[in-house]
């Protein structure tokens, strides 16, 4: 009986979603793709989910596209001359822009092409010791198509950024928390505690402002200032007024301590 190649598993508001094809170190084909977009449609809709974690099992997060199964993945239309772009991502999941719960990457091993993209996607990266990082499928002559151009650099950088994306050399996960692409490193057997505490405590929180705050800086990203915080003042001001609001500042004002 085959494993499903994409597992995903509920605990208290959070969902983890791991990859689930250890012997190919998590590399993924068409079937794997859909799976992923369907967990992370379902997460987004889903309003008892409120923080989700993505992983790889085994020993590594993922190393990219499956190059063995490469015609199975990314609608087909999307090879086609007069192609209109509608949002579908290659990895199922990579194109994404209306997802504003927090996400948080744990990368462990080899995290490689797509799988860098896919941790990128990300709001959050945590890494084993063992974590390794780049944009591998230059060799091969593979575009980055999900993502990786575009959110490589806003977060490390157009420096570095570049460098990941033209060199494409692998990096540990030391220079990657030096680089600001990973925010911890953690013993590969903590990796997982660790994102679920973090997780942990994003869901204990009132979500209506931490959803709108994310909002507003995916939404303000690139725009001049001005626009940017007219985004920031219509999505931020109405939950100023909110019961969740007023609720938070009743226990502020009757805090201990």
């Amino acid at each position: 009986m085959m494993s499903k190649k994409v597992v995903v598993e509920h605990q208290d508001g959070v969902a983890v979603i791991t990859v689930n094809r250890p012997e190919k170190h998590n590399c993924i084909d068409g079937e794997t793709a859909q799976l992923l977009y369907e967990a992370w449609v379902n997460f987004r809709d889903d309003d008892k989910a409120k923080v989700a974690i993505l992983t790889g099992s085994g020993s590594s997060f993922s190393s990219g596209a499956d190059l063995k199964a490469i015609d199975t993945l990314g609608p087909q239309n999307q090879y086609d001359a007069d192609f209109v772009y509608d949002g579908k991502g290659y990895l199922g999941f990579t194109r994404m822009t209306d997802l504003f719960k927090p996400t948080i990457a744990a990368v462990n091993g080899y995290c490689f092409a797509g799988g860098l993209e896919m941790a990128a996607w990300c709001d959050i990266r945590i890494a084993a010791t063992n974590a390794e990082f780049g944009c591998l499928e230059r060799r091969w002559n593979v575009p980055l198509v999900d993502g990786g151009t575009q959110r490589i650099p806003r977060i490390v950088g157009w420096g570095r950024g570049m460098d990941l994306i033209l060199t494409g050399r692998k990096i540990d996960a030391v220079t990657a928390l030096d680089w600001g692409l990973v925010t911890e490193v953690v013993e590969p057997i903590n990796l997982l505690n660790r994102a679920l505490e973090l997780a942990h405590k994003m869901a204990s929180y009132p979500q209506g402002s931490l959803r709108s705050d994310k909002q507003a800086a995916v939404r303000g990203w690139g725009l001049p200032l001005v626009e940017a915080l007219r985004i920031e003042c219509q999505l931020g001001m109405p939950h100023t007024r909110s019961e969740e609001t007023r609720q938070g500042l009743t226990n502020f004002i009757n805090r201990k301590g």
